[in-house]
Formats: structure tokens, C-alpha cells, sequence
């Protein structure tokens, strides 16, 4: 399929009323055609991933090391496991009635619409915005 046969209808030509038109050939490249381009990469040094879920790994394994209630994180774990599968049936619970989510969608709509004029749009509001996110970090990390 090298080439597509097209005929212009007598609407489309510019204001002639002619009844038929001469065929044109419009060319088209057919996927035989295309030419299939390799991109080699090289891996070099250690990914960013990978190095945090090894972090990630080396931590809680630091903490299962140095735990003496060893029961109790695994009740721990467990109870997260449950808070989580519990949370996912709920908000699919929720999903399922029938104008809640638009409800919920519109409530969402609605409030990001009045977060953007409150803090995004004017230059000082978005320097309050820092302030009030700034404070709390400052209070967590102790500076």
C-alpha cells in the first residue's frame, strides 16, 4: 500500500462546479517501509532506585536487628495490612454508590479552583503558601 487513490468531491474544489475531478495519488508509507531505528544505553554507576530500596531494605532490616518485641512488629505489620485492604474496600464501597463520587468530584473540582486563588495566584499569597509549609518543617526537623 505504497499509495492511496483519492478523488476530491465537486464541494471541495475551489468554487468550480465540475462534475468529476481528475484522481490524485497521494502518497502514503506503508509500515514496511519505516525503518526500525536500535538505541543502545549503557548502564554506568548505581541507579537511584535501586539504592533506595536497598536503603530501604538495610532499614528495616536495622530495625528488625535491634527490636526486643520482635511479636509486636509483626502485629504491627499485620494491623497495616489490614488498615490498608479495609481503606481500599471502602473508597471502592463508596465508588459504587451512585452520586457520591460525582459529589466528591466536585467537591475536589470546587476546592482546587479556591486553593489556586487563594495561594498559586497572586506572588504574595504564594509566600504565605511557604511560610505555612515551611513553619511546620521547621518545628518537625528541629531547626
Amino acid at each position: 500500500m505504497a499509495s492511496i487513490t483519492a478523488s476530491l468531491s465537486p464541494l471541495f474544489v475551489q468554487g468550480r462546479k465540475t462534475p468529476s475531478r481528475t484522481v490524485q495519488k497521494l502518497p502514503v508509507s506503508s509500515f514496511r517501509e519505516r525503518k526500525n531505528h536500535a538505541f543502545v544505553m549503557k548502564a554506568s554507576g548505581e541507579s537511584s532506585e535501586s539504592s533506595t530500596s536497598l536503603t530501604i531494605v538495610k532499614s528495616v532490616q536495622n530495625v528488625w536487628d535491634k527490636s526486643e518485641d520482635r511479636l509486636g512488629l509483626i502485629g504491627l505489620g499485620f494491623a497495616a495490612i489490614v488498615v490498608l485492604w479495609t481503606s481500599l474496600n471502602l473508597v471502592s464501597a463508596i465508588d459504587r454508590l451512585p452520586l457520591i463520587p460525582s459529589a466528591l468530584e466536585l467537591i475536589g473540582v470546587l476546592f482546587s479552583a479556591w486553593f489556586t486563588y487563594r495561594y498559586l495566584l497572586f506572588k504574595p499569597d504564594r509566600e504565605e503558601l511557604i511560610q505555612i509549609i515551611k513553619k511546620p518543617v521547621s518545628d518537625i526537623l528541629g531547626q
